[in-house]
């Protein structure tokens, strides 16, 4: 009995690492690497979750240092002081509001491309926030309950999509490669790799065990890397360049070329509801968090008034961004991974524990990663890079 409830609460983790990891970014991918090529595009994958499982085993160090619920906020204020907990929450902020947007844009296409008779995406985006934004006011029970329907769609569409796909793909088209794109995908990668804030609920869920987390953390992000690699092999299979650049400069998801490739309308169809099911799976778990974090960062107790008041201000700005700039898709999501995924889940947990060890020297029971200050050192000089870059890449735009 006590080994099953062991690998109980390690399966229970891993599926809810692997569940917080899939969202929407991965209905961006094929489009962000469409130009490397297939192979540099699968090697930047692998590259990217090697340092997000770093940076998430960093996270479970700086957990045993910190009380029991503690949350990122937290643990920055008492490694990195008020000010590293005051640029943890603009950040925090940041990351939210380019999140929503992305998936308020990305929605809204969908409705408009499920619906019979043609709309002009501002309507749909409109639509697609007034058709969920009740259930986040409704609570978390609300919430819960719409999000289990949604995963079942999520896992039936998929598995349907590679099942009436998989005849589709050319493998030519897979052999093309470009090296110097590839780098290109790092920020949506972030964003596609991102389940680090879960790992201190993790913690409690297995009453502090360790080895427990770090092994639900290894096999829960192998989860999402399988299921990203054949869902890369199956639109860059299918879709030529062409359709990937095109898909790029008009800022759609990677299931909106199949429109014009492939012949087969139910390949299209089956997209689209994987498409919808996976936004919209994130979206509501996304709002519900970001509600929750404006109502605790704000003060607010959660009343009848004062709740309208927050889902006003977690889905009106979003929205009107979204209804100026429909194309806005990709770009949030490049700007929530390059920055706020980035300095949060790929530059604070190095920091963090850079500072516990050497500095304050605090006691610990098992490091969460091993390699001391080389690989600090190693994955804190990578961010610097890619953060770097995605500054310059702005300027320069």
């Amino acid at each position: 009995m006590r080994i099953f409830n062991s690998l109980g609460h390690v399966l229970g983790g891993t599926f809810l690492i692997a569940a917080t990891t899939i969202g929407v970014g991965m209905l961006a991918l094929p489009i962000a690497t469409g130009q490397a090529g297939f192979v540099p595009s699968i090697s930047i994958y692998f590259l990217c979750w090697l340092f997000m499982l770093c940076t998430g085993l960093l996270m479970l160090e700086v957990c045993q240092w910190m009380p029991k619920d503690a949350n990122l906020l937290t643990m920055c204020e008492k490694l990195l002081g008020k000010w590293g907990k005051a640029c943890c929450w603009l950040v925090y902020l940041f990351l939210f509001i380019t999140v929503m947007i992305a998936h308020v844009a990305g929605g809204g296409d969908i409705i408009s491309e499920i619906t019979s008779t043609p709309i002009p995406r501002w309507v749909s985006a409109i639509l697609y926030v007034i058709l969920f934004s009740p259930i986040v006011y409704l609570g978390t029970k609300w919430v819960d309950r719409l999000n289990l329907f949604l995963m079942v769609g999520v896992i039936v569409s998929y598995l349907s999509f590679i099942i009436f796909s998989h005849d589709h793909v050319q493998v030519d088209l897979l052999k093309r490669a470009d090296w110097s794109k590839a780098w290109l995908a790092i920020p949506i990668l972030f964003t596609a790799f991102t389940y680090q804030v879960i790992v201190p609920t993790l913690m409690t869920y297995m009453n502090r065990d360790v080895k427990k987390v770090r092994l639900s953390i290894l096999i829960g992000t192998s989860i999402p890397l399988i299921v990203y690699a054949i869902w890369e092999v199956l639109i860059l299979g299918i879709v030529p360049l062409e359709g990937l650049i095109e898909a790029n400069k008009v800022g759609q998801n990677a299931v909106w070329p199949l429109k014009q490739i492939v012949g087969d309308a139910i390949i299209f169809k089956i997209g689209k509801s994987f498409a919808f099911f996976t936004m919209t799976t994130s979206y509501i778990a996304l709002a519900l968090a970001y509600h929750d974090f404006l109502a605790d960062g704000l003060k607010l107790k959660k009343t009848k008034y004062k709740q309208l008041l927050l889902c006003l201000l977690v889905f009106v700005p979003p929205l009107l961004i979204s209804i100026i700039n429909p194309n806005i898709f990709l770009k949030a999501l490049s700007y929530a991974g390059g920055f706020s995924c980035a300095i949060l889940f790929g530059l604070l947990p190095p920091v963090m524990v850079w500072v516990g060890r050497y500095i304050k020297k605090l006691p610990l029971q098992k490091r969460g990663l091993p390699g001391g200050r080389i690989l600090l050192s190693l994955l804190i000089t990578f961010i610097l890079i890619e953060l770097g870059i995605e500054i310059f890449q702005t300027i320069m735009h």
